[in-house]
């Protein structure tokens, strides 16, 4: 029996087609249930505050399976997503970073701080969050 799992994937709002991809990946395998905790441009959470957010944000980090990391180049310049991964750490949560579909440069700080890589395939993606989700 497959086992429900909450994951927590981090990504950039300017790149949120590839969030929706990787969820709709995710979705379409048989036999794997995951509920997806991050926040989106579809549900944001609604404060210009920083620390509410962070807080929110914490909360939905520490209580997830996993983090995936869209590993995109634009993930060494975001802080927020840095902040996501160093939060992960903190809790002992693993951090798969996932490489986008037909990238040729990735994110050296999703390289440095993931618990490993893995290429956009559905099946390594499956394979790799059961190996290492908590």
């Amino acid at each position: 029996m497959a086992r429900d799992l909450n994951i927590f994937i981090s990504h950039s709002w300017s790149y949120h087609e590839t969030l929706i991809r990787l969820r709709n990946l995710l979705n379409a395998r048989a036999y794997f249930k995951a509920e997806f905790s991050e926040v989106s441009k579809d549900v944001p959470i609604n404060s210009v505050n920083a620390n509410y957010i962070k807080q929110r944000l914490g909360e939905r980090i520490r209580n997830s399976n996993a983090l995936l990391v869209i590993a995109g180049v634009y993930a060494s310049h975001s802080d927020w997503m840095q902040w996501e991964m160093d939060t992960a750490a903190r809790y002992g949560i693993p951090i798969i970073g996932v490489i986008p579909f037909g990238a040729i440069r990735t994110s050296s700080i999703v390289a440095q701080k993931s618990t490993t890589l893995v290429h956009w395939n559905t099946e390594s993606i499956v394979r790799t969050i059961r190996e290492y989700a908590r």
